[in-house]
């Protein structure tokens, strides 16, 4: 089944070159093959085929059709899984945070999808041959709790269960300065960045509820461990939040500053995820332990960065 994608230009985009546009909006697609699609008529304006030069104006209504993703050979290859449940129907693992979820092209090995197709006889084939069996995703710098479905029915039932917030997911995450706040909750929407449209804000305008839960575990000088639950699922939705507070997620290049802790990768992790089930309904729980390198982060601050030090 192709995916559709639609869109709908504000002011701050007027002008901008359909092709140009559409490349900043995905950036999961490069922009020799947005350009491909909107040759072969997989791009709407306003009901209408353009040309990628067509200037947009406010209120334009683009449709963007992406065929499904069999175009790649995928090949099975024999990378070490961290698997923390599995059945015939699911399989559960802490996903590394230098791993990406699915294939691209340019990209095609070394992904949690080709270890999945060494591991596993069967994956769900609803996403087609690039994203088998993948039901929710995590940012290649994120680490933790990823579900992938083992089967169609399962993955229907699990794609229901995240689109009716049935789903409960817990984050941990290392944020710069100290949080003054027990508890919290941000309540703010999400849309593009009219100034960067690779990025997300929060906007009044053209944007989606977003709603965080946190609560502090952990206060250093300069930084706070936290705990957060995800009411809504929006893209970048903990890193977005917590810049907009002034407390950016520690070692995220995209919307905090330069670090000076010896970090690789943004300090984020899927702790636990809640589901039900797909077969038999049971609830389970899933756990995900923080990976060596934030561990070491937390145990370097509880030594030199300690409020009373």
């Amino acid at each position: 089944m192709d995916e559709i994608r639609d869109f709908e230009i504000i002011p701050e985009d007027e002008n901008l070159r359909l092709d140009k546009y559409l490349a900043e909006v995905n950036d999961d697609l490069s922009r020799t093959y947005i350009k491909q699609l909107i040759d072969d008529g997989r791009v709407k304006v306003n009901g209408q085929v353009e040309k990628a030069s067509y200037k947009l104006k406010p209120g334009d209504q683009l449709l963007l059709q992406i065929p499904e993703a069999t175009e790649l050979e995928v090949k099975a290859e024999a990378i070490p899984l961290d698997i923390l449940y599995e059945d015939q129907d699911i399989i559960v693992i802490n996903k590394s945070w230098d791993m990406v979820v699915h294939p691209a092209p340019g990209n095609e090995s070394g992904t949690l999808v080709n270890a999945l197709l060494y591991h596993c006889e069967n994956l769900s084939g609803i996403n087609g041959v690039i994203r088998p069996g993948v039901v929710h995703r995590l940012d290649k710098d994120t680490s933790g709790v990823l579900v992938v479905a083992k089967s169609d029915s399962a993955h229907r039932s699990l794609v229901d269960q995240f689109k009716g917030r049935e789903v409960e997911k817990f984050y941990l995450t290392l944020i710069k300065g100290y949080l003054p706040y027990e508890t919290g909750t941000v309540d703010a929407p999400i849309g593009r960045d009219p100034r960067d449209r690779k990025k997300m804000a929060v906007v009044k305008e053209h944007s989606k509820p977003a709603v965080t839960h946190f609560t502090v575990l952990e206060r250093f000088r300069d930084y706070t461990w936290v705990q957060v639950k995800l009411e809504t699922g929006r893209t970048h939705q903990i890193r977005v939040h917590f810049s907009y507070m002034g407390y950016p997620v520690v070692g995220d290049d995209k919307y905090g500053h330069k670090e000076t802790l010896a970090v690789e990768r943004q300090m984020l992790h899927a702790y636990q995820l809640t589901i039900k089930h797909p077969t038999n309904g049971e609830q389970m729980v899933f756990t995900a332990p923080i990976h060596q390198d934030m561990e070491d982060i937390l145990q370097e601050l509880q030594k030199n960065n300690r409020i009373n030090s």
